[in-house]
C-alpha cells in the first residue's frame, strides 16, 4: 500500500502564499527556479498553514466532547507535553514542555484533550505569556474546576538564532486559578512537576 499523506489545505490560500514565498526567495536573492528551491514555495505554503492552523479550531469545543461526570476531587497533571509555536515577533520557532493540572469539580476530561487544547493555541502566531493563560482559561472556563494551573517552559529562536543569541536560556511562565492561587497546593503541583516518578 502507498503512502498518503491526510493533510488538507485550501488551494486559494496556498496558491497566494506561494506567490509570496516566491517573491521572497526573490528579493533575498536566490533563485526560485533552481532545482532545490523549485518546490519550496508550495512547501513553505503548506508548512505555515499547518503550524497555524489553531485558528481554525476551538479548544473549548474540544474540552466540552470528552467531559465526563466524576465525583474525584484530586489534582489531575499532565505533563511533559510537547510544545510547538511560533513567535509572532519574527515568526521563528519557540518549543519546549507544557504542564497542566486541574483538581475537578464534578466533572473530568479525557486525557489525550489536553494536549489537543494546548495545540489549539501553540498552532497560531503567539508569545508564550499570552500562550500559558489561553489554556488556563480555555480549561477554567468549560470544566469550571476548583482550580486549574499552566506552566511552560521554552527555548526561542528568536533568541537562539539572532539578537542576543543565547543558546541555553529557557523562558518559564505560569498561570494559576482557583484553589492553585494557595501557597500550598501550589507548591505541591511545582513539585510534582518537577519530580520524577517513573
Amino acid at each position: 500500500m502507498s503512502y498518503q499523506k491526510l493533510e488538507e489545505y485550501t488551494p486559494e490560500i496556498t496558491g497566494k502564499l506561494k506567490d509570496h514565498y516566491q517573491e521572497i526567495l526573490d528579493l533575498l536573492g536566490d533563485n526560485p527556479a533552481r532545482e532545490g528551491l523549485e518546490k519550496t514555495p508550495e512547501r513553505a505554503a503548506k508548512a505555515l498553514q499547518f503550524l497555524t492552523q489553531g485558528y481554525e479550531m476551538d479548544a473549548e469545543e474540544i474540552i466540552r466532547s470528552a467531559m465526563f461526570r466524576e465525583d474525584y476531587s484530586e489534582m489531575v497533571i499532565v505533563k511533559d507535553i510537547e510544545v510547538y509555536s511560533l513567535c509572532e515577533h519574527h515568526m521563528l520557532p519557540f518549543f519546549g514542555k507544557a504542564h497542566v493540572a486541574y483538581i475537578p469539580n464534578g466533572y473530568i476530561v479525557g486525557l489525550s484533550k489536553i494536549p489537543r487544547v494546548i495545540d489549539v493555541f501553540a498552532r497560531r502566531l503567539q508569545v508564550q505569556e499570552r500562550l500559558t493563560d489561553q489554556i488556563l482559561c480555555a480549561i477554567h472556563n468549560t470544566l469550571q474546576p476548583l482550580g486549574v494551573a499552566v506552566v511552560i517552559e521554552a527555548a526561542h529562536m528568536c533568541m537562539m538564532m539572532r539578537g542576543v543569541q543565547k543558546q541555553n536560556s529557557l523562558t518559564t511562565t505560569s498561570a494559576f486559578k482557583g484553589e492553585f492561587q494557595r501557597v500550598q497546593t501550589r507548591n505541591e503541583f511545582l513539585n510534582l512537576i518537577s519530580a520524577k516518578l517513573h
